[in-house]
């Protein structure tokens, strides 16, 4: 499809300003004073005033026409409204299905240099997450699958309950991106940034960069991947505040 056939696609801007606003039951993006819908006919109203600039802010950004490529927690924020509240259980499921293979648990066997960093940095984050939330997760060498313990799972998942629909629908994008459960509630925590998460979820094809070199579509990956990670840090900054 052509670049003028896409954009033929895409809605043209029809609001002169974004903006948040409270309302009576949180913070809504308006357009112009009216408030925009869900694809399932659902305002879009945040549950913090942060969120709703953050998400408002997107809006704005857009010049000619409306592009959703562009507008990562305004997509994400659709996805809370319409499908989180409805399917909670299925999303702590997938939190914990992602637990229950956790990147940071398989570990290289070789060579020495990436076994130690992956033990000190990975680790690190093992220590932390038992500390946390009492957490205990068995690494292995290697990519045969290891299970993790019944009750860490068990854990897992009543902690995702726990969460609102919204920082649930965050935990579970962080796992599926970082490959790990285990960043995504360190992201959620502030006890990371997206984009550290992304590089420890990244550190052994960061490794084999450092020796061998970066070709250009594994860079552009790279990139498109930290503009998510840059996204979900700031949808759970504007959580907390």
């Amino acid at each position: 499809m052509s670049d003028k056939a896409e954009l033929l696609l895409k809605p043209k801007r029809f609001y002169k300003a974004a903006a948040a606003v409270p309302v009576d039951n949180g913070f809504a993006v308006q357009l112009d004073g009216r408030t925009p819908k869900s694809p399932a006919r659902k305002p879009l109203v945040l549950p913090t005033l942060a969120l709703a600039e953050l998400i408002a802010a997107e809006w704005d950004a857009q010049v000619e026409f409306i592009d959703n490529s562009l507008m990562p927690a305004s997509r994400l924020a659709f996805t809370a409204i319409d499908r989180v509240s409805e399917t909670r259980a299925d999303v702590a499921r997938e939190i914990t299905a992602y637990a229950a293979s956790d990147h940071l648990c398989y570990r290289a066997d070789h060579p020495t240099a990436l076994v130690e960093r992956q033990s000190r940095e990975w680790g690190a984050m093992l220590d932390w997450v038992k500390a946390e939330h009492d957490l205990s997760f068995t690494p292995v060498a290697g990519i045969i699958h290891q299970p993790q313990p019944d009750t860490t799972l068990a854990t897992v998942e009543a902690l995702a309950l726990t969460l609102d629909d919204f920082t649930l629908t965050g935990t579970a994008f962080a796992a599926g991106l970082f490959g790990s459960t285990i960043l995504a509630l360190a992201v959620r925590a502030g006890r990371l940034t997206g984009q550290r998460a992304l590089d420890l979820s990244r550190l052994d094809e960061m490794f084999q960069a450092e020796q061998w070199g970066e070709d250009a579509e594994a860079k552009a990956r790279a990139e498109a991947l930290a503009v998510e990670a840059v996204m979900i840090d700031r949808w759970f900054a504007a959580l907390r505040r």
